[in-house]
């Protein structure tokens, strides 16, 4: 399953989170695309992050978030915190 950010705004994010976590545990796999960092830190097993189309860095989004080892994401997450 596909799940763009457009739900969230329609939804909420608990209602979108919480349906995600059922179908998740229900063992559907899905791929998110969002611009909100806390969001994908919560709900993602995995973090993969783009740059001009290329894959900069992946990983567990806690690895991610704390110690990105690219310096593109490094510059991002400084960024927006």
């Amino acid at each position: 399953m596909l799940v763009v950010e457009g739900l969230r705004k329609t939804f909420g994010d608990r209602q979108v989170l919480k349906v995600m976590k059922d179908l998740a545990n229900e063992g559907m796999t899905m791929v998110v695309v969002t611009h909100e960092m806390r969001f994908a830190r919560e709900v993602a097993d995995e973090v993969i992050f783009f740059d001009e189309g290329m894959i900069i860095e992946r990983g567990h989004p806690e690895q991610l978030f704390t110690h990105p080892k690219h310096e593109r994401t490094q510059q991002f997450l400084r960024r927006i915190q």
